[in-house]
């Protein structure tokens, strides 16, 4: 009796490779010459600020604009992509989001000061706070986060340009050697999740969406109304478990679309795990680039690689395709 020894494929040649890496490198230059034509649109100048003078009953936010309190706030103000200047008296709580909060002489917050991309100023003397008053504060991506806050369009949008189309090139390496590394380290659980996904995929991504809504609203949920300590503990883990669902969702991802392409521009002599790999990291990275769409793009991704994580180690009976 023979024994039969499997053994890796090697691409015996490079045309058909170099053909589809060619179909990805036109499709990418198609897409900055369209952004290219699309132009540079100026924006328009900062918002003025929102000037409270006399007394507001309920909260005050500023959207895409700065904040300045001459009068009385009696509950709390956050500004999104702006400062919050305050030259009267806020009882509640004082936020920035791509902003910083400034506290002038003589003013006063009865509450919490919240800062995430700008800083705390309050001047030399000591601020008119209450005792119990806490500041917290991430200093760091200020005119990054002021920017995204005030045009948010720009989060649908690429910049395309050369540092833009070398970050591109990194994706594609990173994801690449990400996915070389997955499937050396869990063979297994990659190509059953490659067998599951061409299988069903309706399934897969019927499951993905209740688990993204489940875990969105049982983390919301847990932080209202577990103790803080662990609901915070609950969604670090819940972040991680998303993290690593879309580390491997990917991976399975690039398999598929890698194989599918193989098997139609390639010869059967002619394919390799290597190639497979490479070829779905390029795409999706593309796919990720393209303006407007890759939001939903990502969204799909997620979805697929919650369903793919969640039905690892399901056992169930996957119904074969018709020949």
């Amino acid at each position: 009796m023979q024994v039969s020894q499997d053994r890796p494929v090697e691409l015996r040649s490079a045309a058909g490779l170099s053909k589809i890496l060619s179909l990805i490198v036109i499709l990418l230059i198609v897409a900055m010459a369209v952004r290219a034509q699309e132009g540079i649109t100026t924006r328009a100048d900062d918002k003025a600020p929102l000037v409270i003078d006399g007394v507001s009953e309920g909260d005050v936010f500023g959207m895409g604009r700065s904040v300045e309190v001459r009068g009385i706030v009696r509950k709390g103000v956050i500004a999104f992509g702006g400062d919050v200047i305050v030259d009267g008296r806020v009882e509640g709580d004082v936020g920035a989001i791509g902003g910083s909060v400034i506290q002038r002489e003589g003013s006063y917050i009865g509450g919490d000061v919240l800062v995430f991309g700008g800083a705390y100023h309050h001047g030399t003397s000591t601020a008119g706070r209450q005792p119990e008053g806490k500041t917290m504060m991430y200093a760091g991506y200020e005119q990054e986060l002021r920017d995204m806050m005030r045009h948010p369009a720009s989060l649908l949008s690429a910049r395309w340009s050369f540092a833009y189309l070398g970050q591109r090139l990194l994706a594609v390496l990173f994801w690449f050697v990400t996915s070389l590394a997955v499937t050396a380290v869990i063979p297994g659980a990659v190509s059953r999740g490659v067998a599951r996904l061409r299988l069903t995929n309706l399934r897969i991504a019927v499951i993905g969406f209740v688990g993204a809504v489940v875990c969105t609203f049982g983390v919301t949920a847990s932080l209202h109304l577990l103790p803080t300590p662990v609901g915070v503990v609950i969604g670090i883990m819940a972040l991680m478990f998303l993290l690593l669902a879309y580390i491997f969702g990917r991976v399975v991802i690039h398999a598929v679309t890698g194989q599918w392409l193989q098997r139609r521009f390639l010869g059967e002599g002619k394919r390799s795990e290597s190639a497979t790999l490479l070829i779905g990291s390029a795409v999706w990275t593309l796919l990720l680039s393209l303006p407007y769409i890759w939001l939903a793009i990502v969204a799909l991704l997620m979805v697929t690689s919650l369903g793919l994580t969640l039905t690892a180690r399901y056992h169930m009976r996957w119904k074969q395709p018709t020949e």
